[in-house]
């Protein structure tokens, strides 16, 4: 039996609907894949960005506390000094002065981008153990064991500085090069990943 003229129009319609809610839910699975497997995407940028900060903040932490224990060995150097026969007494004391002042002259990752501060503070350095060494082993002979360690350790500590910065620019690198590349995706997530920078590099010139 043939159709009514008026079925025909309710069946066209009805199965337009059946394919247009068919195709919105294909499209809303395949949405829903491609947020959750996109590399590209802000939340997988915001994961490797901080893995990539906190890798430059481990780097950062370790070249730190090496400094730190220069620092500590530099002190104990002094006071191993202090009483002994012939050493100076007021250079001794004016070497301790200089050597307690130099924490805070120290750079942090913000002000090393001042190449100057850098300078100024290796220079600092470098004068107060270049004036120590002469004092505590003349002619390279410390008068005791435990003046021998101690400047073993700082001049072991002091060869070590390059390699640590070295390290850390390496790290640093990694982590200007990934902020370049998915900075718009890390904007879109506003708060502290709004206007970040790239960080300062201890080799002058270098991206």
């Amino acid at each position: 039996m043939p159709a009514s003229p008026l079925s025909l129009p309710l069946k066209t319609a009805a199965l337009g609907l059946v394919l247009l809610l068919g195709l919105a839910a294909a499209c809303k699975r395949d949405n829903a894949k491609t947020v959750a497997i996109n590399p590209a995407s802000a939340a997988a940028a915001k994961v490797q960005l901080d893995i990539l900060r906190d890798s430059v903040e481990v780097k950062w932490r370790n070249m730190v506390e090496s400094d730190d224990q220069k620092l500590a060995l530099t002190r104990l150097l002094l006071r191993e000094l202090h009483g002994q026969p012939g050493r100076p007494e007021p250079q001794l004391k004016a070497l301790e002065a200089a050597n307690a002042r130099l924490k805070a002259r120290r750079y942090d990752q913000k002000t090393m981008a001042s190449s100057a501060l850098i300078d100024q503070y290796d220079s600092a350095q470098d004068s107060l153990l270049n004036a120590l060494y002469p004092v505590a082993a003349p002619n390279g002979a410390a008068s005791t064991e435990n003046a021998r360690n101690f400047v073993e350790g700082i001049q072991q500590l002091d060869a070590g500085v390059v390699g640590f910065r070295v390290i850390y620019d390496d790290a640093a690198k990694r982590y200007n090069n990934y902020l370049s590349l998915h900075q718009a995706e890390l904007e879109s997530l506003g708060g502290k990943y709004t206007g970040l920078k790239p960080m300062p590099l201890f080799t002058i010139g270098a991206k």
